[in-house]
C-alpha cells in the first residue's frame, strides 16, 4: 500500500510539474484582400481593430470591427479616399470612450512625399456619425503630421498625441530642415480640439509615438532627437493642466543620423507603468522593458535573445508582469515573439509566435491581454497580396 501510495505521490509531482504548451490559434479574417496597418486595442472587455484597405495608386479605405463570440464582426466603413498617405509604419489608430469610436488617418496636402495632415472620424458604435473626415493639425502648413496615438481622456472624450512637421518648413514650402515635433490636444465627443500643446520642440522624424493614461494621469513616450543626434526613448506627463519637461526613460545613448522608424509603446494598468522600446546603440540591436515607480523608469530588463529588429508592443498581465512582443532574427530566419517581463526583473522563455518577413510591409504586430488571453494582429503577404493575420494565446505556458 505504502508502495501504491508513493507511485500516485510521483505521478501527481509530474503531472504538477509539467509545463502546459501555449497554443496559439487563429482568428479567421475573411474580408477580402489587400488589408493591412492594423491597430488594435482592448478596452472595458471589447477588442476593437482598425486597418486599411488599399491598391497602391487606387482608393483606400478605412474599416472598423470589433471581436465577438471569438469572431470578427462584419466591418464597419469609417471613410475613404484617393489622396491618402498610406504606410506601415504610420498607420492609422483607434479609441473608444463609452459609445464613441474616434479614428485618425492620413490625407496628402500636396504633391511632397511627407506632405499630408491628420483627418479624424468621430462616430458612436452603433455607426451613428458625430462629425466626418475633420482636420487635427490647423497649423496650415503643407508638411509632414502623423503618427498619432489615442486614448480615451479621464473626463470626456479623448487625449492625440502626433508628430508635426510645420517648423520643418517656411511658408513657402522652403526646406529648412528643422526637427519634428511632438504635440498633443483634446478632442471632445462632439468634436471640438482644445488644449493643444508642443510636448517636445524636437524629435526623431517618424517613430511612433505611444499614450497611456496612468494613475497619476496621462503619459506620453516617444523617440527624442538632441542636437547630438542621439535618439533615445523620453516621456512626458501632465500634471496640473501642464506637460512636464521631457526626460529619457533611459539614457542608451544611441547616436544615429536618420530615423529609425522604430517607435516605443508605454501601458499602464490600475498602480503600474511599463513601456518597451528597440535600440541600436553601441552598434547592439535590442529591444528593453522598464517599470515606471516614484517618478523615474527602473533599470530597463533586456528582452530579446538574437538580434532584434524591434516592432514592440507591450500589456500587463497581471499587476506585476507584462507581455512583450518584438521581432528578432538569426541567420535563419525572422521570428515573431512575446516573453513575460516582471517587475522584479524576471524573464520568462521566449514564445515564438510566428515566423515573419522582416520587410516593411509586415508592419508593426499589435498585442493586446483581455480575458486572461493574448490577441496579436500583424500583415501577411498571401499570393503578394496583403492580409491580416489575427492570433489568440492563453498566457499560463509562458514561464
Amino acid at each position: 500500500m505504502k508502495k501504491l501510495t508513493f507511485i500516485l505521490s510521483i505521478a501527481v509531482l509530474f503531472i504538477a510539474c509539467e509545463k502546459k504548451e501555449v497554443k496559439i490559434t487563429e482568428i479567421s479574417f475573411d474580408f477580402g484582400i489587400n488589408n493591412a496597418e492594423p491597430s488594435l486595442v482592448a478596452k472595458n472587455g471589447k477588442l476593437s481593430l482598425s486597418w486599411v484597405n488599399s491598391i497602391r495608386g487606387e482608393e483606400a479605405t478605412l474599416f472598423y470591427t470589433q471581436l465577438e463570440n471569438e469572431k470578427w464582426k462584419a466591418p464597419t466603413k469609417i471613410t475613404s479616399g484617393t489622396d491618402w498617405f498610406v504606410n506601415w509604419a504610420d498607420f492609422p489608430t483607434n479609441a473608444t470612450n463609452g459609445d464613441v469610436l474616434l479614428t485618425s488617418h492620413l490625407q496628402k496636402s500636396a504633391k511632397g512625399t511627407y506632405t499630408y495632415d491628420v483627418i479624424l472620424n468621430l462616430r458612436k458604435l452603433n455607426g451613428e456619425i458625430i462629425k466626418e473626415n475633420f482636420l487635427l493639425n490647423t497649423d496650415g502648413m503643407k508638411a509632414e503630421h502623423g503618427f498619432v496615438s489615442i486614448i480615451p481622456n479621464e473626463k470626456d472624450g479623448f487625449l492625440i498625441t502626433w508628430l508635426d512637421g510645420r517648423n520643418t518648413v517656411k511658408e513657402m514650402e522652403e526646406s529648412i530642415h528643422k526637427a519634428m515635433t511632438i504635440r498633443t490636444a483634446e478632442v471632445s465627443k462632439t468634436g471640438t480640439i482644445f488644449n493643444e500643446a508642443q510636448v517636445d520642440g524636437r524629435t526623431c522624424d517618424c517613430c511612433q509615438t505611444s499614450t497611456t493614461m496612468t494613475k497619476n494621469g496621462p503619459m506620453i513616450v516617444y523617440r527624442d532627437r538632441s542636437e547630438n543626434e542621439i535618439r533615445d526613448i523620453y516621456f512626458s506627463q501632465k500634471k496640473d493642466s501642464v506637460w512636464s519637461t521631457p526626460v529619457a526613460v533611459f539614457n542608451d545613448n544611441w547616436k544615429i543620423n536618420g530615423c529609425p522608424v522604430n517607435g516605443p509603446k508605454v501601458v499602464s494598468n490600475k498602480e503600474n507603468t511599463a513601456v518597451a522600446w528597440f535600440t541600436g546603440a553601441n552598434e547592439k540591436p535590442e529591444v528593453k522593458v522598464s517599470f515606471f515607480e516614484n517618478g523615474v523608469f527602473k533599470t530597463p530588463i533586456i528582452v530579446n535573445d538574437i538580434s532584434a529588429i524591434g516592432r514592440v508592443d507591450v500589456a500587463f498581465v497581471n499587476d506585476e508582469e507584462v507581455l512583450v512582443s518584438y521581432m528578432e532574427s538569426d541567420d535563419n530566419n525572422t521570428y515573431l515573439r512575446v516573453k513575460k517581463v516582471s517587475k522584479n526583473g524576471k524573464a520568462s522563455k521566449a514564445i515564438t509566435i510566428s515566423d515573419i518577413s522582416s520587410g516593411r510591409s509586415t508592419g508593426v504586430p499589435q498585442l493586446e491581454i483581455m480575458d486572461g488571453f493574448a490577441f496579436m494582429v500583424w500583415t501577411i503577404s498571401i499570393d503578394k497580396k496583403n492580409q491580416l493575420k489575427t492570433v489568440k494565446f492563453g498566457l499560463d505556458g509562458i514561464n
